[in-house]
């Protein structure tokens, strides 16, 4: 078998991880436009509170990867096109062929246009390159915005408590992680947060980021103004599908997938934060290692559907944990407090349908039993 995986992110690690376990002898192919390096990119966004240095992030270096598990990495590659006909991959270092190819090529960070002349300075975090920078310029930064209270949002503001950091939250919705949690929930984390020092600017969007002494000046959709040392962007993903849509594959938010995990193409298939499952988009851990494992098993002969359980999202905000499965449209929430916390149960149909637990944990695997 000749694998080809585009991606070295957690998705394409773990794919291919899981194929070598299956078949000693495939060749496997990682392309990478990036170092390769391996890390957990879920903890960039609470890397303060667990003391660790960018650096540290790192869990396994792209050589040592590439010798443990026997993978070809094609680093510092970028992928130009998908030529479906010859089953190539044209890349910048020339073109590699396949048997079958897996897209795990993630998302990237949305860009909400702004005015004002240090609009180039928002930063971004979606990689840890992106992060080691964040790093540096947060040594001389006091009073840090947040662009987006939503999950990442949130977990910065969080993040950044840890150290002694000013940080202001500013977003359009009218209480935080309003995509995730209705607003009894919402107004809760936001008060929980505030307690620990986040300030909220909700309700209002960033028209301009303007450069002023020593930092930026911010104005709002009100016109209101203040001043920041760092501005960090989190208003959310966008899958990678344009490479997928140029090689007419279908794609949607992500580049749709059958629930074997292929494309419109059988020999192509999409994994992670840039797949779609039927109407589905799961950019989360969970999601990842379930679907990587049933489509290893696809991929070394055995068709093996992508089925997935109960999968609680969990938010890294220690002021307030919270873990939820979220509900479908139509749903009606029911509330009760909990010891220092909050338990919300969905009902639709006379049946359970997802669940929000903020503060204390020991009520998460109950609760997901209850779902069935």
């Amino acid at each position: 078998m000749n694998l080809v995986i585009v991606g070295t992110g957690m998705a394409g690690y773990t794919l291919a991880r899981e194929v070598r376990k299956k078949d000693p002898a495939a060749r496997i192919t990682l392309i990478t436009r990036d170092s390769g390096d391996s890390y957990s990119k879920p903890m960039l966004s609470n890397a303060l509170a667990v003391g660790k240095a960018p650096e540290q992030l790192i869990q396994g270096p792209a050589a040592k990867m590439a010798a443990q598990f026997d993978l070809h990495l094609m680093v510092q590659t970028q992928v130009l096109a998908i030529d479906r006909e010859r089953a190539q991959v044209r890349t910048d270092q020339g073109s590699v062929s396949y048997d079958q190819l897996v897209l795990a090529w993630g998302a990237e960070q949305l860009h909400l246009p702004t005015g004002g002349d240090a609009a180039d300075s928002i930063q971004r975090v979606n990689h840890i390159d992106d992060y080691q920078q964040f790093r540096a310029s947060l040594a001389t930064a006091q009073r840090v915005a947040i662009i987006g209270p939503g999950l990442i949002g949130c977990e910065f503001a969080n993040d950044l408590l840890h150290a002694n950091k000013q940080v202001t939250v500013i977003g359009p919705g009218s209480w935080p992680l309003s995509s995730l949690l209705p607003e009894t929930a919402g107004r809760y984390v936001q008060e929980k947060l505030a307690a620990a020092g986040v300030q909220w600017q909700l309700g209002q969007t960033v028209a301009r980021v303007d450069r002023a002494e020593g930092g930026y000046q911010l104005t709002l959709s009100n016109d209101e103004r203040f001043e920041v040392d760092l501005v960090l962007s989190a208003v959310g993903l966008k899958p990678n599908v344009t490479l997928a849509a140029e090689a007419d594959l279908k794609v949607a938010r992500g580049v749709v997938v059958n629930p074997l995990g292929q494309t419109t193409d059988p020999r192509i298939f999409a994994l992670g934060d840039c797949a779609q499952y039927g109407e589905r988009w799961l950019p989360y851990i969970l999601p990842i290692m379930h679907a990587a494992r049933a489509m290893a098993a696809t991929l070394t002969g055995t068709p093996t559907d992508i089925v997935f359980p109960q999968m609680p999202v969990a938010v890294k905000t220690p002021a307030v944990p919270i873990s939820l499965v979220p509900a479908p449209a139509g749903a009606s929430w029911r509330f009760v407090e909990q010891e220092d916390g909050l338990v919300g149960r969905a009902q639709l149909d006379d049946r359970m349908v997802g669940f929000i637990l903020l503060g204390p944990q020991k009520l998460r695997q109950s609760l997901v039993q209850e779902l069935g």
